[in-house]
């Protein structure tokens, strides 16, 4: 029953992670120009969205990434109650929030705004950075995880979403000021949680 139980879980969750990074792309608009256009002109347009070619690349990587250490977590999880459900509800809803930000980021990313654009689509991550260590949280005081995952092993995954959290909320502050320089630090915890690994480990 206590597979059964997170392999719904899993589903449900992997349905919306699915929906969430396949909403990115509506933010990329068929240019409007008269039919009579020139191929040349065409070109231009569509050279012209490149705004909301990186903010999609950009949030379709992070929301991939998103769904691996997602995956990550249930390979170590061996049962649910009622917190984890909740935690799990509350990343999926910032989850399924990210397109916003993102379409926000490719409308500013070239103009003025761009600053502003760059801290709030940072500042998204602050929450589910929130939400990623609340739902580990739950499955450590819990008891939800596997008999071999050892202790150092928890105090790494922990360790780590602290450092996330840590540079998620510096990325914000500077963006404000230089959002380029925030995005770059948003994007750099990519590779923290490209090699973090989940696998159990039985070493204490």
């Amino acid at each position: 029953m206590a597979e059964k139980e997170t392999g719904r879980v899993e589903a449900f969750s992997d349905g919306v992670f699915a929906i969430a990074i396949t909403l990115l792309v509506l933010e990329i608009k068929v240019p409007k120009l008269p039919h009579d256009s020139s191929p040349s002109e065409l070109a231009q347009a569509l050279l012209d969205l490149w705004p909301s070619y990186l903010a999609f690349l950009l949030s379709f990587f992070a929301i991939l990434i998103m769904w691996i250490n997602h995956h990550g977590l249930f390979n170590l999880v061996r049962r649910v109650n009622h917190s984890f459900l909740y935690a799990n509800g509350f990343l999926l809803l910032l989850v399924s929030f990210v397109p916003f930000p993102t379409s926000v980021l490719a409308e500013y990313l070239d103009g003025r705004a761009l600053n502003t654009a760059a801290a709030f689509y940072c500042g998204t991550f602050i929450f589910i950075s929130i939400g990623y260590n609340f739902i580990w949280q739950c499955m450590v005081k819990g008891d939800l995880l596997k008999p071999e995952v050892s202790a150092a092993h928890v105090r790494k995954i922990a360790r780590a979403y602290r450092i996330g959290l840590v540079v998620y909320m510096l990325s914000t502050v500077v963006a404000f000021t230089n959002g380029y320089l925030g995005l770059g630090m948003n994007l750099s915890l990519w590779v923290l949680w490209s090699v973090l690994g989940y696998k159990p480990s039985t070493t204490s």
